[in-house]
């Protein structure tokens, strides 16, 4: 048996690292604070690489099925016999494989930081937020119970709030910070409600007992229920309502574009590889759970992946922010993610989706973290997030130009890009479970490759823009991290995943479906081809296809007025109509009548205070005319 006990410092370095950083900010040199930020990353990768290279494939011939292994374990609150919180670490395919995710995607991070971030004057202060997020979302994958996870989550949560609202001297910072954090909360409290009825109901809240396919809770369920549904479904579908404001799903989605306000290098790290795939870790991890008791929340999964991924994609084909196009584009590809989880069975080459669903995340952290660093590279070399702006960089920037066309090819499905071989196997696992939703995902297809090389033509060919200075192309330790992060979105998708992370650990054969390929792929190319004529060259037909679908092209462009009805709802209806009638009667009638009560209080106070004057003669006088009242009344009913 190999002894996992070291991947507690997986987690722990980044942990240090944050209080290293925060605790130093401003008394170090801050290419130091980068340098020591870096180090320590490196350190955890390798540590994260040696885990995977353990447990995967250093193992005893015939080992079976990947077990779930718990290096590290102890009790922190005791709540009842039965129900506590632990801390640990929980090593299976999905949290090995989310461990190399992470550290790999934070490294090509820190790296790329060292040039992206030079002089700025919060340098070490930005490092010491990088590692906060790390330690977070190391803490949350390795979660043992979903407690634990939740604990890690919030402070998730807390660490993109401070890496978007970076640029703290900027109000539209400081905006999306709130925005993001106020929206999240809303969908953590369901997470935190469904968490303690699933607690309630199943007296634990460890996920090995949790998922067993063989335990109490699967094999048995419950009888209770609420409104006519089974209470386990609710439970579950309140867990998927906090992994849907995580990963910005519709209508949870508002915060995820604005968030691109942090730096650039934060939105390649939180808001496209690790943070926004942890609601699709989330169910992942609960799988079991939503196949066996809870079908119907595995279906609402789904359907709302599968509209998210077709919402943001249409919104994306008429943004010219470029951060702004890869944001709707993230939503879009997690929304493929969840759809793969909804559609999946349980079980060798029935958990296809499952399987899909997991390699998609695994080739989307690559090759979308690829595309936000290159859009970094794009910006800092021109100053401007607006792609109309730019045009004939490919002169300019040949390293950022080829990775950000290999990203391009890859998010598209052409191949043999990895995002080809992951993208496929989501739509086998549509086409054999709910067709509908298969085809949506097959007009996504177009759409996606339609707006990235939108995207890339207006960059990188079009007409070149007369520039203020010459662009240049970025200095090594932005262009490194862009060539590594290349070769891993051209070689990931060979991995043989399904050897290695499948719904219930067993390995099963995978098969490419060319009937389902095929179309998918000309499906993309048609996209592309448009693309090129649309935007390749300077040409009128754009502007022409706006003015004709004028209405449709307001509301793609608009985000089909979404954030409005947010604040329409918030503003007009719950502040004005709700809470400004809830203020008046607070401030005139519930403050009113406790003042009329102090009032009434400091008149009787002004009226008897001289019966407290500390004059004798009136105390004598006092006292005497009390005696003779209480005699004269005491004769009285003495008599009568």
């Amino acid at each position: 048996m190999i002894d996992f006990s070291f991947t507690i410092l997986i987690p722990l370095i980044p942990f240090i690292l944050f209080l290293l950083l925060g605790l130093t900010s401003g008394k170090m040199k801050p290419v130091l604070s980068g340098y020591i930020g870096t180090l320590g990353l490196s350190v955890v990768t390798v540590l994260s690489y040696f885990t995977a290279y353990q447990y995967f494939f250093n193992r005893e011939a015939g080992a079976g099925v990947f077990e779930k292994i718990i290096p590290f374990h102890t009790v922190w609150i005791h709540l009842t016999e039965k129900l506590h919180v632990d801390l640990g670490i929980l090593l299976d395919p999905i949290s090995v494989m989310m461990m190399v995710v992470i550290t790999t995607v934070s490294l090509m991070v820190h790296i790329y930081s060292m040039g992206y971030m030079k002089g700025d004057k919060g340098f070490s202060r930005f490092y010491s937020f990088l590692s906060l997020f790390s330690f977070s979302m190391l803490g949350l994958v390795v979660a043992p119970n979903i407690f634990q996870m939740y604990i890690f989550w919030e402070l998730v949560g807390v660490s993109s709030y401070l890496l978007i609202s970076y640029y703290y001297e900027k109000p539209s910072a400081v905006s999306a910070g709130k925005k993001a954090f106020i929206v999240t909360r809303f969908a953590d409290l369901g997470f935190l409600v469904g968490i303690l009825t699933l607690s309630y109901i199943s007296g634990t809240f460890d996920f090995v007992t949790l998922t067993d396919p063989q335990g109490a809770l699967i094999t048995q369920g419950t009888s209770l229920t609420f409104m006519g549904i089974s209470a386990l479904t609710w439970a579950l579908t309140l867990i998927f309502m906090g992994g849907a404001g995580k990963s910005a799903m519709f209508p949870l989605h508002i915060w995820l574009p604005d968030a691109m306000e942090g730096p650039t290098p934060v939105s390649a790290l939180i808001h496209a590889a690790t943070m926004v795939v942890a609601g699709v870790y989330l169910v992942a991890r609960l799988f079991p759970l939503y196949f066996f008791v809870a079908p119907d929340a595995l279906t609402i999964v789904a359907y709302v992946g599968g509209f998210t991924s077709l919402f943001a994609a249409v919104i994306a084909c008429t943004q010219t922010d470029i951060k702004r196009v890869l944001a709707f584009s993230t939503m879009s590809q997690i929304g493929y993610m969840m759809l793969a989880l909804g559609v999946s069975g349980y079980g060798g080459e029935h958990g296809l989706g499952y399987m899909a669903s997991m390699f998609h995340l695994f080739t989307h952290a690559m090759f979308k973290a690829l595309l936000f660093l290159g859009a970094g590279a794009i910006i800092h070399a021109v100053h401007t997030n607006n792609m109309n702006e730019m045009g004939g960089l490919r002169k300019y920037l040949p390293i950022t130009h080829i990775t950000f066309l290999i990203a391009c090819l890859t998010i598209s499905g052409i191949p043999p890009f990895s995002g080809f071989f992951s993208k496929d196997e989501i739509l086998v696992a549509a086409f054999e479970s709910n067709r509908f939703l298969f085809f949506v995902e097959y007009a996504v297809a177009g759409i996606t490759a339609f707006y990235m090389f939108r995207l890339y033509f207006n960059v990188f060919w079009g007409k070149s823009t007369h520039y203020h200075h010459t662009p240049h192309e970025s200095p090594f330790t932005m262009t490194i991290p862009l060539m590594v992060l290349a070769l891993a979105s051209m070689f990931t998708g060979f991995i043989p995943f399904s050897d290695l992370v499948t719904s219930n650990g067993e390995a099963f054969t995978l098969h490419t479906n060319w009937l389902v390929a095929i179309p998918s792929v000309l499906i993309g190319m048609a996209g592309i081809a448009l693309a090129w004529v649309f935007y390749k060259k300077e040409t009128a037909i754009p502007d022409q296809l706006a003015t004709t679908l004028s209405s449709p092209y307001k509301w793609s462009f608009n985000k089909f007025y979404i954030d409005e009805v947010y604040l329409f709802v918030t503003k007009k209806i719950i502040f004005d109509r709700v809470s400004e009638p809830i203020a008046w009667f607070d401030r005139h009638v519930v403050d009113a009548s406790m003042n009329r009560i102090a009032w009434v209080t400091n008149l009787a106070s002004d009226q008897i205070k001289g019966l407290q004057s500390g004059q004798l003669q009136k105390y004598g006088f006092i006292f005497i005319s009390g005696v003779i009242i209480l005699t004269f009344t005491f004769v009285y009913f003495l008599f009568n």
